[in-house]
C-alpha cells in the first residue's frame, strides 16, 4: 500500500483493519490507535466496518442521498493529523474556536469537515490541487461564525 496515495479498496482495508484491532484489542500503530479513536466517535458505522467484503465493494453516490462513511472517516483521520501538525497554519486555532462556540468537540471537528470536503471537492472539480488557503479562509469564517 502507498502510503500517500492509497487506492480506496486500501483506504478502506485499512479503517476495516483498524477498528477489527481495536474491537479485538489487538496491538496498533499509532495511526491505526487514531483511526480507530474517529471510528469511535461513529458508531453508526461500526457494523458497516465490520462488513468485510461488503463495505469494500459498496460505492456511495451523492445522488443516493447517502454519505460515503469511508470518505468522511478519512477527512476526520486528515483533519486529527493537521490539527497535530498545525498544518494548514491556523487550523489548530480555528479548531479551538469552533471548540468554543460549539461546546464539542466532534462537532468543532465536523465544522472543519464541511470546510475540508468543500476544498477537496472544488480541487476535483476544477482539476487542480487543493487551495489550501481557501481552506484555511473557510475554516476561519466557520471559527468567526
Amino acid at each position: 500500500m502507498s502510503l500517500f496515495n492509497p487506492s480506496r479498496d486500501q483506504a478502506r482495508q485499512f479503517l476495516m483493519e483498524a477498528w477489527r484491532k481495536r474491537i479485538e484489542q489487538l496491538p496498533a500503530t499509532p495511526l491505526e490507535i487514531m483511526a480507530a479513536d474517529v471510528v469511535q466517535l461513529h458508531p453508526e458505522y461500526h457494523a458497516l466496518l465490520a462488513g468485510g467484503e461488503e463495505a469494500l465493494a459498496r460505492d456511495w453516490t451523492p445522488d443516493q442521498g447517502d454519505t460515503n462513511p469511508f470518505l468522511h472517516l478519512s477527512l476526520h483521520l486528515a483533519i486529527e493529523e493537521q490539527l497535530q501538525i498545525d498544518q494548514p497554519p491556523g487550523i489548530r486555532a480555528a479548531y479551538e474556536q469552533l471548540l468554543v462556540r460549539r461546546d464539542d468537540p466532534h462537532e468543532a471537528l465536523h465544522a472543519i469537515l464541511d470546510c475540508l470536503a468543500e476544498a477537496v471537492w472544488r480541487s476535483q472539480r476544477d482539476h487542480a490541487p487543493m487551495d489550501g488557503l481557501a481552506y484555511l479562509e473557510a475554516l476561519k469564517q466557520a471559527a468567526g461564525r
